[in-house]
């Protein structure tokens, strides 16, 4: 089996300091998160940048104060920065982090309900517009599938050209509107993609460590982080990414699967 690729997902758009005062907004707080996570065995930091106030923001300005920084304390860590920004911000918007040329970066795959009159907008021309102009620049996307539908979407494009392989997909499980994250759930997922796709798995609160633990035994990779869950286990809140990380790590141990290092992360991933 492979090695377990683990992805922290250090901060978000949604989770604030109100929920987590380990929640990090200014770039000094994003980097030693990241390097939180990187110490204890993530390869793959997943990035969000916000003001110091704690505003989202996808400015390309700040996206590389906050990569400088985290290269500084990560020199061979993958940085996948996200494009899906914060609900009601424009393509172009959303798009500004690819210009800094980043090894991956995140490529939603469809639209999606996030509560109330929020609606994640990703049109099927958004899909192949960010698509292109990732290929342009040799950057790897992550597929992000909160549904069944979203996976059916890449296999179209991926078919008629619009998305080239080798496909990697990130099942983005629980959030309110998506999949639930039962194992039922995940295994739908897992079993509607082509064999030869890698995967990694975002379970959302409760559903993180369940889901990380079938995707470790079933050899698939992992997304933890706060932007997806602040807690350790039930009432109590983690301190540091790394934290969250590094349960991870004991369950992969536990289960017999070894870490893949940021190096052998690209290898696997198929980045250039």
């Amino acid at each position: 089996m492979e090695k377990l690729i683990i992805t922290a997902a250090i901060c978000g758009a949604e989770v604030t300091k109100e929920h987590s005062s380990s929640v990090p907004y200014t770039i000094e707080e994003i980097a030693n998160e990241a390097y939180s996570a990187y110490k204890a065995g993530a390869s793959i930091i997943h990035l969000h940048v916000r003001e110091d106030d704690g505003t989202p923001t996808q400015s390309k300005e700040r996206f590389k104060l906050a990569i400088d920084a985290i290269l500084k304390k990560c020199p061979d860590v993958i940085i996948q920065p996200s494009t899906g920004g914060a609900v009601g911000m424009t393509t172009d918007e959303r798009l500004q982090p690819i210009e800094l040329n980043p090894e991956m970066a995140t490529l939603d795959c469809g639209t999606l309900n996030f509560g109330g009159d929020e609606i994640f907008i990703n049109t099927e021309n958004d899909i192949k517009e960010f698509a292109r102009r990732m290929q342009e620049k040799k950057i790897k996307p992550e597929l992000e599938c909160f549904e069944k539908g979203h996976i059916d979407m890449v296999l179209r494009l991926h078919k008629k050209g619009f998305i080239t392989g080798p496909l990697h997909f990130s099942f983005v499980l629980g959030v309110n509107g998506g999949m639930a994250g039962e194992l039922r759930d995940f295994l739908y997922m897992k079993e509607s993609i082509p064999s030869d796709a890698t995967y990694s798995v975002a379970g959302i609160g409760r559903f993180e460590f369940p889901l990380a633990t079938a995707a470790i035994i079933s050899g698939g990779h992992v997304r933890v982080g706060f932007e997806d869950n602040i807690y350790l286990k039930k009432g109590q809140l983690a301190q540091s990414n790394g934290e969250l990380v590094k349960k991870v790590v004991t369950l992969a141990n536990e289960l017999g699967r070894a870490i893949a290092t940021p190096e052998e992360a690209r290898k696997i991933l198929g980045i250039e």
